[in-house]
């Protein structure tokens, strides 16, 4: 049984947010295929984590068998959101892009969940590589809305794009080891291209959905 863990960060609610309509597909069609599947719903666009504090990171780099009460608080809803990282097979990320990268409720809940002792080790014996995730095994998947376009490999905004290059240079300490991006773009535009991009990512996620879930689909074998 899989457990995933959906992660919507949109200022945005229902319809008017399409990296909401995308999270929200991926969750419905892994249902349909596994319905004993557990889903732990995270909003953090609608209730953002705090940003961390000089208390917080005080709190984090002190041993747990030394922190005070008011410590053991301050790191509480960073201990909640790591349990719910921990227990996820799948991450499913629902995000816009703002300003060319992360919103800042996102941001501020990679900072709550990359924790030392916690989510990445510290070992100066490694050499170049002293930090070492602690959890492994985990899929990200990234389902994410653009207003402009050409953010991918090769495109004329490669080289803007700080959203899923961020993420996925963080999900390094998230214990993931394979991840999946299905984008929309020229949101802002509103024309034939924005509407075809959004038809186009609405395909693909059952295709990622199977292909996550190791499920053949007809025609699979002979393509590839």
């Amino acid at each position: 049984m899989t457990t995933l863990l959906h992660i919507d960060a949109s200022v945005r609610g229902g319809e008017s947010s399409l990296s909401r309509r995308l999270s929200q597909a991926f969750i419905d069609q892994w249902l349909v295929r596994e319905p004993e599947a557990v889903v732990i719903a995270r909003d953090v666009g609608r209730d953002p984590p705090p940003f961390v504090t000089e208390a917080w990171i005080a709190a984090a780099f002190t041993a747990p068998d030394k922190r005070r009460p008011d410590q053991q608080q301050e790191l509480r809803l960073s201990d909640e959101l790591i349990a719910e990282l921990d227990r996820a097979d799948v991450i499913v990320i629902g995000t816009p892009m703002y300003n060319y990268g992360m919103p800042s409720a996102l941001k501020s809940w990679f900072d709550k969940v990359i924790r030392i002792g916690k989510t990445f080790s510290f070992d100066l014996a490694r050499g170049d590589f002293p930090l070492q995730p602690v959890m492994g095994g985990k899929t990200l998947v990234v389902l994410s809305s653009r207003g402009e376009f050409g953010f991918g490999p090769g495109g004329v905004r490669e080289s803007m794009n700080h959203l899923e290059t961020h993420i996925f240079t963080c999900a390094h300490y998230l214990g993931v080891e394979e991840s999946h991006l299905i984008a929309v773009d020229y949101q802002e535009f509103g024309d034939d291209r924005h509407r075809q991009s959004l038809a186009d990512a609405l395909a693909a996620i059952p295709v990622l959905v199977d292909q996550c879930l190791g499920i053949d689909r007809p025609g699979q074998a002979a393509a590839e």
